[in-house]
């Protein structure tokens, strides 16, 4: 898997998770119409915030899954809540049914989500540390 290091001016970073962002309360309310409306909103976001950047959206009738990129300046949570709030507001505006479905709440999703690393292995890691220093030298070597 080749991967696509983020500049900005002062930082070179790689910082991927994961999420799955479950409804409130395991409601059944994806299907295929929702959910285009749903990844269409979702990257969207980019467009304000352009550190961001979502590599893979998928779905499943409860939850989605998001592969995404978020530079080392902004916190998870901020993302989290980022897309939580306008995918909320934006889908029950968009789909009436699900006022029906979430009467008396603001929201669709679960206070919760999951949040995983992605990255290189920690064997990885702890391989190119060790080696520092030791395998190419290069001009420096060449000293007497």
């Amino acid at each position: 898997m080749q991967r696509h290091y983020r500049k900005d001016h002062h930082c070179i970073w790689l910082c991927d998770y994961r999420l799955v962002l479950p409804t409130k309360y395991r409601r059944k309310i994806f299907n295929e119409g929702l959910f285009v409306y749903l990844k269409r909103k979702l990257l969207d976001i980019p467009e304000h915030y352009p550190q961001i950047f979502f590599k893979e959206i998928n779905h499943d009738q409860d939850h989605i899954h998001v592969l995404v990129s978020i530079p080392p300046q902004m916190t998870v949570g901020s993302v989290v809540r980022l897309i939580k709030t306008n995918t909320s507001r934006k889908l029950k505006e968009q789909f009436p049914f699900l006022k029906q479905v979430y009467w008396g709440t603001d929201g669709i999703w679960s206070e919760g989500c999951f949040v995983l690393t992605v990255g290189v292995d920690e064997a990885t890691i702890r391989r190119y540390i060790e080696a520092q220093g030791n395998e190419d030298a290069g001009q420096t070597g060449l000293a007497v």
